[in-house]
This record gives C-alpha cells, sequence and structure tokens, in this order.
C-alpha cells in the first residue's frame, strides 16, 4: 500500500498539473503508459534478476493462499480492462455519439471504480489479510538489518517521503511547462512521449523496488508492487483526476486512445499468463520485458503507420 502510493503520488501530481496546463491527452497516455511499464517492465525485471541468483523463486507464503490471491489480482486486472474497453464500445456501436455522454459515462465509471478500489482494500487489508501474509509455518529468513534487530522509523520516513512530494509539486511546474516544447523539438509523438517515456520516469520508484526485491527473491513483494501500483492508477489517480478535471474546469473522460488501451490489455494478458508466484523464473520475466520493448517500438512507429 506505501510503496504504490507514494511511488504513484509523482504520476498525481505530475497529472493535476498537466490536466491544469490542458495536456489531457499526454495525462490519459501517460496513465496507461505507467500500467504498461508496472506490469512488463517492473515485474519482467523482478523475474529475471530474481531468476539469475536462482533457479525458481522461493516463497513463504501458502501456496493455497498465494494461487487466490493471483486469482484475486488477475480478476482486478481484468476488471479494469472491461472499463477501458466500455467508452470505445460505446463509440463503436453508437452513430453519433455526444461529448457530454461520455463524460456522463465517465463519471459514473470513476465513482465505480473507486468504490472497486476501496472493497479491494477493505478485502486485502481487513476481511482477508490472511491471505497476504506469511505462512506460519515457514522457516524465518534473514533480511538484512531487520533480523540483527534494528527498528527502522516508519514516521520518520513517511515525512521525507511527505517532503519530497511536496517538492515535486514544484518541479513538475517546470516539466509541463517545457512539455509541449520538448516533443515539438524531439519529432516524437505526444502517444509515444506520454506511454513510454514519461512513465519510466514516472514509475522509477515502483520499477527500481521490484528489481531490489527480485534480486533478494522477493518476487511476491515486487509482484504486489507492481500489480498493486497498476491497480491503484487505473482503480483510484484515474477516477480521482477525472472529478479533478470536473472541478477545475478541464473535462477530462475514460475515452482512451483505442492503441493505448489496445497495449494495457496485451499487458494484462502476459501478466496474468504468467502468474508470479513461487515457480516464476527468469525466463518468463525476459518474455515480460520482449513484450514491452515490442510495444514501445509499435508506440514509436504507430504515427507513420497510421500516416
Amino acid at each position: 500500500m506505501l510503496n504504490a502510493t507514494f511511488g504513484n503520488a509523482t504520476e498525481m501530481i505530475v497529472s493535476i498539473v498537466a490536466l491544469k496546463a490542458g495536456l489531457i491527452d499526454v495525462v490519459k497516455a501517460s496513465l496507461m503508459g505507467s500500467m504498461i511499464a508496472n506490469l512488463l517492465l517492473g515485474l519482467g525485471i523482478a523475474l529475471f534478476f530474481g531468476g539469475l541468483r536462482i533457479n525458481q523463486q522461493n516463497s513463504r507464503i501458502n501456496p493455497e493462499h498465494l494461487s487466490a490471491v493471483g486469482r484475486v489480482n488477475a480478476s482486478l486486472l481484468n476488471l479494469v480492462i472491461v472499463f477501458l474497453l466500455a467508452p470505445t464500445a460505446i463509440e463503436v456501436t453508437s452513430f453519433a455519439l455526444h461529448f457530454q455522454t461520455t463524460n456522463a459515462f465517465s463519471y459514473i465509471a470513476s465513482a465505480l471504480l473507486l468504490t472497486s478500489y476501496i472493497l479491494m482494500l477493505l478485502f486485502s487489508m481487513k476481511t482477508h489479510s490472511h491471505l497476504y501474509g506469511l505462512d506460519e509455518d515457514a522457516e524465518p529468513e534473514s533480511y538484512g538489518s531487520e533480523a540483527r534487530g534494528k527498528k527502522y522509523g516508519l514516521k520518520l520516513h513517511i515525512s521525507l517521503l511527505l517532503a519530497t512530494t511536496i517538492v515535486l509539486v514544484f518541479v513538475s511546474e517546470v516539466m509541463v511547462d517545457s512539455l509541449s516544447e520538448a516533443i515539438a523539438t524531439t519529432g516524437m509523438s505526444g502517444l509515444f512521449t506520454g506511454v513510454i517515456l514519461l512513465p519510466i520516469f514516472g514509475a522509477a520508484v515502483e520499477i527500481i523496488t521490484c528489481g531490489i526485491c527480485g534480486a533478494k527473491n522477493k518476487v511476491n513483494l515486487a509482484s504486489s508492487v507492481a500489480i498493486g501500483s497498476s491497480l491503484q492508477i487505473a482503480m483510484f489517480v484515474t477516477p480521482i483526476l477525472v472529478f479533478t478535471g470536473f472541478i477545475i474546469g478541464k473535462p477530462m473522460n475514460l475515452d482512451f486512445d483505442n492503441f493505448t488501451v489496445l497495449g494495457v490489455g496485451i499487458a494484462v494478458l502476459m501478466t496474468n499468463s504468467v502468474r508470479p508466484n513461487s515457480c516464476s523464473n527468469w525466463l518468463e520475466g525476459i518474455m515480460l520485458l520482449m513484450t514491452y520493448l515490442m510495444l514501445a517500438t509499435a508506440f514509436f512507429l504507430h504515427p507513420i503507420v497510421a500516416g
């Protein structure tokens, strides 16, 4: 929860600043790109680095619990795809779709997503928290300074994260102001910039965390960070931005670019097919990384193909 929240603080702050600047398409692309980066790049790096040290990832979580959590995550990711595809389906099957209709649907869908996110937190942290805990019969492992009895000041670290988040508000203003000029100067499309370039920096926290967890043989934690962050972006950050856009007079809806939604669908498909668990290996990490490189190439060439 903390990893996902503070990791996505960057995404939310930059997105709100960009939304105020009227860069709605870039915000939409960045949100979807962050999901793709977390699922394919972050989780792929974790499985790859973990597999280099160990033939198969080890788990201290009960296999039955792990399977149940995997099914829940897969279902939630599928739910996100359904919500992303709904506006496209309405648009394709309607002869005359008004902008106000799409916005009205987005407000209702955003409320449903937020409700689903709250219920997911209730499920994972309250009613079924035992599914996400360590196996009581598992052998204790040494986790560095934690095993030596050192105590970490959680309040201090959270305060530092909050302080850097406040600083980020001012930095994001400068970045957004120069974003349009940078896109025009480099000649790269706004779609590629939003889906591939910006999320690499925005999701850097999750990607680095996943790599460290994978190298320490904590594939379940890496999976929680990558998938949890993606779910938070889709079910919390995106709806909040929709309502924020309504409040500040910069209406943003859930009608995302069709090619971008396809990319997210591919990322979800690959993640659900790999199902990171105690039997994950480096080859599955390579498959996720190859998929990300394929999508990055497709987004880079997309304007050329379209033309």
